[in-house]
């Protein structure tokens, strides 16, 4: 299942995406409700919907063989039609693993891990499908990096590697947009990660009984149309739930809270000349059976230093 959220005018919907078609679950509950008695209702956005999956997953497995009975009533939209917001635009937690593909280590001149390199992004950087990235005005090596990012699905504490997969809801795409001279300029990176719309995440969530095995997706991304990071999740230092496991010793993870799993190799920082992010142009991550998150790139200006919009913001 794809699961979206979506505006349409100033309406935030929830979704499942099919193919360039959005199936809009609040326009089927409410057919859906003029027919049947239920005590269960949507809610009104994806962290609400993995809080409660549970009781509301088989209730869309429900609204769904309703939309598809033959009654003739057309509930899809082109994607083309909406806004497509962030997933999750408000997690409790938006954490990201560094240094998790061997060959990302090298290109960086850093020595592999023993352990997880763990740092944050916060909510201001979240921008969803086609938002603009905005360098900022104090910026001038702004670089991208693909990641697949864990989507956590119940309260984890002290969880084991092997309990791990209990507690993912699903799978998205984040790109851990990063300002490299002020990441090593700090010596920490939390200012250089987490500039406005520096962590777009989308389109979708996908829940893992369709991703299966998430050691086995290929990723990639393209600037300009131009492939820069080509890898699959095989290579991952640290798998999904030796991530989970690690974390849960220390922090109480929560439905809704993300984890991007780190970064394969040809960043624009480890490429000879180096390529930064500039003015104009696009960025596209494709993970096998999640998709694809697109967005493009713009300067801020010293009168719009960076930022999302204001009801982006209040999601």
């Amino acid at each position: 299942m794809k699961l979206m959220a979506f505006r349409m005018g100033k309406d935030i919907q929830l979704g499942i995406l099919s193919e360039d078609l959005i199936v809009n679950l609040h326009a089927v509950e409410r057919e859906y409700k003029k027919h049947h008695s239920s005590g269960s209702s949507l809610p009104s956005d994806l962290k609400q919907l993995i809080e409660q999956s549970d009781a509301i997953l088989p209730y869309i497995e429900e609204l769904i063989k309703f939309a598809n009975d033959g009654s003739g009533a057309n509930y899809s939209l082109p994607v083309s039609q909406v806004e497509i917001l962030p997933p999750v635009s408000n997690p409790e937690k938006l954490i990201c693993v560094g240094l998790n593909y061997l060959d990302h280590c090298k290109e960086t001149g850093l020595e592999p891990p023993s352990s997880p390199v763990i740092f944050s992004k916060y909510a201001n950087a979240i921008i969803g499908e086609k938002a603009a990235i905005e360098i900022p005005v104090n910026s001038n090596q702004v670089d991208y990096e693909a990641e697949l990012a864990i989507v956590i699905g119940k309260e984890a504490k002290h969880v084991s590697e092997e309990e791990a997969e209990e507690y993912i809801f699903g799978y998205t795409i984040m790109n851990d947009i990063s300002a490299r001279d002020q990441q090593f300029a700090d010596g920490q990176w939390s200012r250089g990660k987490s500039a406005d719309t520096f962590a777009p995440i989308g389109p979708v969530i996908v829940t893992k009984d369709e991703v299966g095995d998430p050691h086995r997706l290929d990723i990639s991304l393209t600037l300009n149309g131009q492939i820069m990071q080509e890898s699959n999740t095989e290579n991952l230092i640290f798998n999904v739930s030796q991530i989970v496991s690690y974390l849960s010793q220390s922090m109480t993870l929560r439905p809704g809270d993300i984890i991007a799993t780190g970064t394969p190799p040809g960043v624009g920082m480890g490429r000879d000349p180096q390529v930064w992010l500039k003015d104009g142009d696009n960025l596209s991550v494709s993970i096998e059976k999640i998709g694809t998150l697109t967005n493009p790139v713009k300067k801020a200006t010293s009168k719009n230093k960076g930022g999302r919009k204001e009801s982006a913001a209040s999601l």
